[in-house]
């Protein structure tokens, strides 16, 4: 069968079960024949088989579909293949029925696709780069890179980790791009439900294999058909057309709860003021120290701190704490009420508001801690035992609790399935006096990246058998009754709220970052869905960057450019440092430079830039060619970060942000602009 458009051919043999060809512009971009698809059948006893599509005996095609049966493992099992042409489109869809009352479908990779090796690791020079929704966004062109750091290739299983590449987690979108030169290749699931997938890429020995792997979330001998369309669709070479294609099928099909950040009613005043994030310890120095009370303990010993940062950098302030939990750090569920002193701690909150400033705490999402590797005396093992949590916690198929792999130097315990009614009761007795608190925002789901549930296969808790679509209307259930419980406040998440999750996690940590741990970051999550939700730059945990005054520059400017709230991150001693995390404090950041940027950019965020950066459509822009600046000896960044917005009135700008305490000039479509040092710059484009 042959789908054949202006610049895509597609070809497929049924019979052989694979792709054969796929051309775009009259070139061949497979580098292998690609079988159809793989999936995994699990039985009553836990054991898996995987089956490819060219294992079925039988074959039998009709009128734009194949139908595939007669495995040998199990010879009832069927799955339907169905191919159309939509428009300049190719559109997939399968279905598979176990047959059997012994098996379920767990997962299904379809389609996968053989494309050449990245452009760093091609001779060839076919290579191109992928465009990846992980974290932020990430441009990949090198395979070796990504292999040798902490978010290589993995497959996603039980017990969880926190940095698989799962859609609705750290995958915040259901797309996927192949980038070549000349062209792109982009790959989306438009699924309304936004069920549970692995959007991944992996080495083989030709070339780079592209995989959406849906998780069916079904139950023994029932059928699976995903019933939504898996695109292939020609762009440009441009990662902001792949972009686009997506956020078109976005805005088509809005989560429940999704309306834009200009029509919610619900969003507190404090949203459209962009306040610069202060985050600091009240107890130790970074995550696995000894956990004493530090120099911003009491409370209220921060408040000249605070007062200064917000006179120097002329900013409204959310203080954001770290630390601060009453039972010990990085223990969830149980974290209410704050360590210490609590009237110092309402005196503090008092203080701020009077200020016109904001309080938010950092929370560790569905962890059940046992036992805390910081503070000794923090056990919960006889709780644990004697009201058997154990039936609320995320569980294999054979009903065994594993302990989780969730910030494991921090502690020790398992996972709770939000799912189960017991998991829901652990979650909503420890988070209700939080969440009925006056503190302005709770980023409630820290570790729950994207604000996603683990993965859980017990047939105890009521849930079906496998992960699954099941998974994203609980979160979304789960997250609506919290929202509703904590009105006054914002909650959010580590990394960006995925997808389904954007109507009630409005306000999350986007450590954009962490990217260049796997390529280079792009911001395509405010690409696609900045009108709806803004974020904030993070603690920068894990910063690959330079940890100087420039390099703390650098990411202000990327993280502000691309429509996110500042982060400054001080220390135990109250002292302005790079990132979050750190351990040598030798490093010193200008403190004069990092404040003066900070409110040069605030007043620019205020007088000009805010129709934009607030609530506006990010665009593509227009040729910018700039100087690069040394952030290091060995590290050369484009010395300008820009991007490109319409506004609600229909404007369009262009913003140019210069770190660099040297003024800088850039040529936008070939034309000389001046940037002031440390300054942003608006450029009309209408």
């Amino acid at each position: 069968m042959k789908i054949e458009t202006k610049k895509l051919c597609l070809d497929i043999d049924f019979q052989k079960a694979v792709i054969k060809s796929l051309k775009i512009n009259g070139v061949e971009r497979l580098v292998a024949e690609s079988i159809l698809f793989k999936l995994q059948l699990r039985d009553k006893n836990g054991n898996t088989a995987i089956l490819s599509a060219d294992e079925a005996k039988t074959c039998t095609l009709q009128d734009g579909y194949a139908l595939y049966s007669d495995f040998s493992i199990v010879s009832e099992l069927s799955v339907k293949v169905t191919l159309k042409q939509v428009d300049e489109e190719a559109v997939w869809y399968i279905a598979v029925d176990p047959g059997n009352e012994n098996y379920f479908v767990e997962w299904v990779d379809f389609p996968l696709l053989t494309l050449p090796k990245l452009q760093a690791n091609n001779t060839d020079g076919t290579g191109g780069r992928i465009l990846f929704p992980y974290n932020e966004g990430a441009i990949v062109t090198d395979m070796d890179y990504r292999e040798s750091g902490p978010f290589k290739y993995a497959e996603a299983s039980y017990p969880s980790r926190g940095n698989y590449a799962v859609f609705p987690n750290m995958i915040f979108a259901q797309m996927i791009a192949y980038l070549w030169d000349d062209c792109g290749l982009y790959i989306g699931a438009h699924d309304e439900a936004r069920g549970v997938k692995e959007i991944n890429f992996m080495k083989d020995k030709d070339g780079v294999t592209l995989k959406m792997r849906l998780w069916c979330g079904k139950d023994f001998g029932e059928k699976y058909d995903n019933g939504f369309p898996i695109v292939f669709s020609v762009t440009d070479n441009n990662w902001q057309s792949a972009a686009e294609r997506y956020r078109c099928w976005f805005e088509c099909t809005l989560p429940s709860g999704v309306v834009k950040i200009n029509e919610n009613n619900a969003l507190p005043e404090w949203y459209a003021d962009s306040p610069l994030v202060v985050t600091y310890p009240i107890r130790g120095t970074h995550d696995t120290d000894e956990m004493k009370p530090n120099k911003m303990y009491p409370y209220t010993n921060a408040l000249p701190m605070i007062e200064e940062l917000r006179e120097l950098t002329k900013s409204r302030l959310l203080v954001l704490l770290m630390h601060w939990e009453g039972t010990a750090p990085w223990a969830p569920p149980y974290v209410w009420p704050p360590f210490g002193d609590v009237d110092n701690f309402d005196e503090f909150m008092q203080e701020l508001h009077g200020k016109g400033d904001l309080l938010g705490v950092y929370c560790s999402g569905f962890g059940y801690t046992i036992q805390s590797k910081l503070i000794s005396e923090y056990n919960k093992s006889d709780e644990y035992e004697s009201k058997e949590l154990w039936r609320g916690m995320c569980a294999d198929v054979d009903g065994e609790v594993k302990l989780s792999k969730i910030c494991t130097d921090q502690r020790s315990g398992y996972d709770i399935c939000p799912a189960s009614d017991l998991g829901k009761k652990i979650l909503l007795e420890a988070y209700t006096p939080l969440l009925e608190s006056d503190i302005d925002y709770v980023q409630i789901l820290d570790q729950n990246h994207g604000g996603g549930q683990y993965f859980c296969y017990s047939s105890e808790h009521g849930h079906p058998a496998c992960p699954g679509a099941w998974m994203t209307e609980n979160m979304k259930s789960l997250l609506a009754d919290w929202k509703e419980i904590g009105k006054n406040k914002l909650l959010g998440c580590e990394s960006a709220a995925a997808e389904p999750f954007i109507g009630s996690l409005l306000f999350s940590d986007n450590r954009y970052e962490l990217n260049y741990l796997l390529g280079k970051p792009v911001p395509l999550y405010a690409y696609i869905y900045h009108e709806y939700i803004r974020n904030f730059m993070g603690n920068q945990v894990c910063c690959a960057l330079p940890t100087n005054s420039l390099g703390l520059a650098y990411r202000l400017a990327y993280s502000f450019s691309s429509g996110d709230a500042m982060t400054l991150v001080m220390s135990a001693e109250g002292k302005l440092v790079s990132h979050w995390g750190i351990r040598n404090f030798d490093q010193k950041i200008d403190r004069e430079k990092i404040f003066k940027f900070v409110s040069n950019l605030t007043g620019f965020y205020s007088n000009e830039g805010k129709k934009y950066l607030y609530s506006g459509r990010m665009i593509n822009p227009p040729c910018v060619e700039c100087d690069n600046i040394s952030l290091s000896p060995s590290l050369s960044m484009p010395g300008i970060l820009y991007s490109a917005w319409e506004a609600e009135d229909g404007s369009k700008a262009l913003i140019l942000v210069n770190p660099s305490d040297l003024e800088a000039t850039c040529r936008v479509d070939g034309k000389s602009v001046l940037v002031t040092e440390m300054n942003a710059k608006l450029v009309m484009l209408n």
